[in-house]
């Protein structure tokens, strides 16, 4: 079967967010809420999706998904889930409303449609009991995480009457279309992640309090240094929000056995009550364990005291546990004799022997249990990965000279020598019975990891990398700080080229499984030879810059580009260069330059150009391809995903939308293969640019700004720059520019943009705060 159509039974938060998400793949989603009182009866789901529509961060891709969506109520519109292959129940979390419901749409569905809950405390047993065998075949648990949109974790629960064909389907389109990592999941309380993530933001608490941290201490330590969010756990309290904390407690406690490690670790925490009485439930409140204070000048950010109950300055605390990891290693964390030490080991030691203790219990395999960590709640590892990055034989050893109880599982490990290893360039996990087994993937999966298991890099740098991802295709990895470009990057991308041509290869493929695709050129390193005026050495990075990209454009190969996360300023220039882009859907492009001065200087001016003026009905004429590149360079515009760089014109109609991250670098191989045949590199674009009146007629326009106060002098400087660039500087309409003509327009206008003092000064603040200056 198929999954054509779906709808939604539930209009809170949770269920408009899986509605949208279902949208932003495609499919046309029904959306019922109860009737509202009073003559608007579709008032409760009308208001749920207008709130969708104005959510911060955005549920939508793009708005016009919202067209997808049906709206109506249970009582009167329940006759519009009769051709739905997906039903998505997301009611209140009541055993008698959500079967109250069920009765109701088994008289409305047709036969062979999926139902689903979206759970997270009541066992699929416990919502099937007593209802029909057609209803039983045909039920899952599908439990999404908030916002659906962006956690990419789906837990499904099957029944032991669960149809195989209902559970591949699902399964099939959650991956494939609606971009999630999907990991089946036992009918046990929490499921997986919540299992897990729940007893260790407990034990984090706990332990912080008998330790006698504060909320900045524990963050500090609970947070990067051990690969977990950065807000750490009370941060992500903050986040989640503080009332759901004693409700998810209590059903937790309620769900699990009495001899279950978790009861061991429960206490009262009378402040958390205290705060949730006084409206202090987090970001969404007034505060909570943190807090923004904007009672003095400006904004200052508070933390809570443990034992009184005040608040007070936020501090920002330092361990020398956290500097010994940078050289030694997290067990030089853990080891370390300083209270940050102390309280990672007690917090990781029940964390981690407690999720060895559930495989099989939870999940059949480990890997599934590292996966929901990972995707659930954003650990950069999961339990068993940390455990051999401890290593799992000075884990048990530790554990057991501290009289603390040793899992079978994790004896195993330890005799064995890991959860996991690589035999033959293949990733394999220990099984619950101790022997190894591979990792699957599913098909259709190419992970660059698994190909760097496996091989050697054909070429690498400081900055970059080069592979062989088979079938003649070759692959470019970024490999700086959060894969920012330089010197290198450029020096590997020209070594790509000439490689891929030497040895008769089909075509490139650039990517990485990076957070970012690339944060845009290595600012730091300008300002370092701006300070000491090497500016010619700025000025070749620039030629360079632009002629490793000319020759990417114009190789006798095809080239795709194969992005996620933030595609920014040079990054987002190396992609316009690309014949085609395969684009995760969480991508983020942006020619951000102006934010530190600058302009676009490896091509992007002239890139744009040309895609707004063969935008599909873009008006003819030299004016408004120059206008509308203005407009999206000179405001430095970020698509919030690649459906809305299709729309700024970053991506061509043309270019492709991958949803599931996993399978990006295969989809973006196949397309190299499927232009290698019979290829032919692009023609070389021409322009008729308006010249000095097209120029000034752009100044004037912002002349306005400045002079209303929404653009700063160096703000007009940057965007005079700008516009003699755009428009050709000293050329007329009845003059052709080619490519290198409007390059070198884009040098110039950079290199005199970099040697002003205001421009050094954005990239200065830029560096030390993360954020533009306005000067």
């Amino acid at each position: 079967m198929e999954i054509r159509k779906a709808a939604v039974i539930g209009a809170g938060v949770m269920g408009g967010g899986i509605a949208a998400q279902i949208a932003n793949a495609g499919i046309p989603v029904v959306l019922l809420d109860r009737a509202a009182d009073g003559p608007n009866r579709r008032a409760i789901v009308e208001g749920a999706l207008d709130r969708l529509l104005k959510a911060e961060p955005a549920a939508f891709m793009s708005k016009a998904n919202a067209r997808r969506i049906t709206l109506g109520t249970v009582e009167d519109d329940l006759s519009l889930i009769a051709d739905a292959d997906w039903i998505v129940e997301v009611v209140l979390e009541d055993r008698a409303v959500k079967r109250a419901l069920y009765d109701k749409l088994e008289t409305a569905r047709k036969a062979g449609s999926i139902v689903s809950s979206n759970t997270s405390t009541i066992p699929l047993a416990e919502l099937t009991a007593g209802m029909p065998e057609r209803f039983r075949r045909d039920f899952l648990i599908t439990h999404f995480f908030n916002p659906p949109r962006y956690m990419r974790l789906l837990e499904i629960v099957a029944g032991p009457q669960t149809r195989a064909e209902a559970l591949r389907a699902l399964t099939e389109f959650a991956d494939l279309k609606l971009g999630k990592g999907v990991v089946l999941a036992k009918d046990r309380p929490g499921f997986v992640a919540n299992r897990i993530g729940v007893y260790w933001m407990q034990a984090a608490v706990v332990e912080a309090l008998e330790l006698g941290l504060t909320v900045e201490e524990a963050d500090a330590i609970m947070g990067r240094p051990l690969g977990f969010p950065k807000t750490g756990v009370f941060g992500l309290m903050d986040l989640v929000g503080l009332d759901l904390q004693p409700h998810v407690d209590r059903s937790m406690a309620a769900a699990l056995p009495q001899d279950d490690p978790y009861h061991a670790i429960r206490r009262d925490f009378p402040l958390l009550a205290k705060l949730i009485a006084e409206g202090y439930t987090g970001r969404k409140g007034k505060g909570g364990f943190y807090r923004l204070d904007r009672s003095s000048v400006g904004r200052v950010k508070q933390a809570i005291d443990l034992k009184t109950g005040a608040y007070r300055t936020a501090e920002k605390p330092r361990f020398e546990s956290i500097e010994a990891k940078k050289t030694g290693g997290l067990r030089a964390l853990l080891s370390h004799p300083d209270k940050g030490g102390h309280y990672a080991w007690r917090v990781l030691a029940g964390t981690l022997s407690y999720a060895a203790s559930l495989v099989p219990e939870i999940a059949d395999t480990v890997e599934d249990v590292d996966r929901a960590m990972r995707l659930g709640y954003n650990w950069s590892q999961g339990p068993f990965e940390l455990i051999d990055a401890l290593g799992a034989g000075w884990f048990a050893d530790r554990l057991k000279s501290e009289g603390r109880p040793v899992p079978p599982l994790l004896a195993r490990a330890a005799e064995a020598g890991g959860f996991y290893r690589v035999e033959d360039g293949a990733l394999q996990q220990l099984s619950p019975e101790g022997r190894y087994v591979p990792v699957p993937r599913a098909p259709g999966v190419l992970l660059l990891s698994d190909v760097k298991r496996a091989s050697k890099p054909v070429k690498r740098n400081g900055s970059a990398s080069l592979w062989d991802v088979g079938d003649g295709v070759f692959c470019v990895e970024f490999t700086s700080k959060m894969n920012s470009l330089d010197q290198d990057t450029m020096a590997m991308l020209k070594s790509a080229i000439d490689h891929v041509k030497k040895s008769g290869g089909k075509g490139l493929v650039i990517h990485n499984e990076g957070d970012n695709f690339s944060v845009g050129a290595n600012i730091g390193l300008a300002l370092f030879a701006a300070n000491i005026a090497m500016w010619p050495a700025i000025d070749d990075l620039a030629r360079e810059g632009q002629q490793v990209l000319k020759a990417l454009k114009y190789a006798p190969f095809p080239v795709a580009g194969a992005p996620s996360g933030m595609a920014l300023g040079g990054g987002c220039e190396i992609l316009l260069h690309c014949d085609v882009v395969q684009a995760h859907a969480e991508t983020y492009m942006g020619l951000v330059e102006v934010g530190v001065g600058i302009i676009p200087g490896w091509g992007g001016c002239k890139e744009m150009l040309a895609r707004m003026a063969q935008r599909p009905g873009a008006p003819k004429g030299p004016m408004p391809a120059v206008v509308q590149a203005f407009e999206t360079i000179g405001t430095a515009k970020v698509s919030r995903s690649a459906a809305e760089a299709k729309e700024i014109g970053y991506l061509r109609p043309t270019d492709r939308i991958t949803m599931n991250r996993e399978r990006l670098l295969a989809d973006a191989k196949a397309r190299v293969l499927e232009l290698a045949e019979g290829y032919q590199p692009p023609t070389p674009t021409e322009y008729r640019l308006p010249g000095p009146s097209g120029a000034r007629a752009l100044e004037m326009a912002v002349e306005g700004f400045v002079a209303s106060g929404k653009a700063t002098t160096h703000d007009r400087t940057v965007s005079f720059a700008l516009a003699q660039v755009l428009s050709g500087g000293g050329t007329d309409v009845t003059r052709v520019l080619g490519e290198d003509d409007v390059l070198a327009l884009e040098r110039e206008q950079f290199g005199r943009l970099v040697r002003m003092a205001p421009t050094l000064a954005r990239i200065e603040h830029m560096l030390e705060t993360g954020k533009p200056l306005r000067n």
